[in-house]
């Protein structure tokens, strides 16, 4: 499938290879394994503290490493109000880092005020577009800088009712989402991969309909089976089907960040390393063959 070109005015410049950011790693980030990787990932939240061991490491690690914010409260698709008190905090904490972007999830995490811990798929209806477009409008406004959505796994479909309301395949949701709100993408290639066995539809399909000029990073992770289900657990090593889907995304949106998440089953940074490792490799084989 042809690619539109990459150099859009509305993308960063690619980081490279980096990891999600975890508290097992800070020593060895610093030390014997410094400048390891080209960039780090930061879980926003557990960075929104007045001060502390927290931010200290953190403020030593951005001497060294680019550093990027990826949050799970902004709630995007909920119909609650915007938290501006917490888009405030991102804001000043994403100066005090200077992250390179600001990234969330395309999900409703609670409602009337009770958090439900969860990342959420919202409903690929116009009236949900048109409500998250908006939102996400706002938090840009609010945060003086894009966005990028990330879409999530899900394990369950909403049920079709009577309706003039017209309803999408959810990448055409999140395609048209990034026009209309005019904000920037963050594709986990395992979301993809799970949430396509879990519903039974074609992850390259997805894939191949995402716009190439908004696609700013991509997320590598592992899953784990439940009985028929694929859970999005970030536990386990990548599988050899999404590291096939990360070389069709490479092949589709050529050079963008990429990094490895594992949020539990956390091992050593070697090991994490040499996945990363292998994420170079398929890019950099990839990027030479289409020269």
């Amino acid at each position: 499938m042809a690619t539109a070109p990459r150099n859009s005015a509305l993308l960063a410049a690619p980081l490279g290879f980096g990891l999600g950011l975890r508290t097992n790693h800070y020593e060895a980030l610093l030390g014997e394994q410094l400048g390891c990787v080209s960039w780090l990932e930061v879980l926003t939240e557990n960075y929104l503290v007045p001060g502390g061991r927290p931010l200290a490491w953190l403020d030593r690690l951005r001497e060294h490493y680019p550093l990027v914010l990826h949050g799970v409260s902004l709630s995007i698709g909920s119909t609650d109000p915007l938290n501006r008190d917490y888009l405030r905090e991102v804001r000043q904490l994403a100066a005090r880092c200077d992250a390179r972007w600001v990234s969330d999830h395309l999900c409703w995490t609670g409602v009337d005020g009770i958090n439900l811990h969860d990342l959420l798929p919202v409903p690929y209806s116009e009236e949900s577009l048109r409500h998250t477009a908006l939102r996400i409008e706002q938090c840009q406004e609010l945060l003086g800088r894009r966005l990028l959505i990330e879409n999530v796994s899900s394990y369950l479909t909403f049920r079709d009712v009577p309706t003039p309301d017209r309803h999408m395949t959810e990448w055409q949701f999140v395609s048209e989402l990034a026009a209309r709100a005019d904000c920037l993408l963050l594709v986990d290639i395992n979301n993809i991969y799970v949430s396509a066995m879990n519903h039974g539809f074609d992850p390259y399909t997805y894939l191949n309909a995402l716009p190439v000029d908004r696609v700013q990073q991509l997320h590598l992770a592992g899953h784990t089976r439940h009985g028929d289900l694929l859970i999005d657990t970030h536990d386990m090593p990548v599988c050899e089907p999404v590291w096939q889907l990360y070389a069709a995304a490479v092949r589709r949106f050529g050079a963008v960040s990429t990094m490895i998440e594992r949020d539990d089953n956390i091992p050593a940074l070697e090991v994490l390393l040499e996945e990363l490792q292998r994420a170079r490799a398929i890019s950099h084989s990839l990027q030479a063959h289409a020269a």
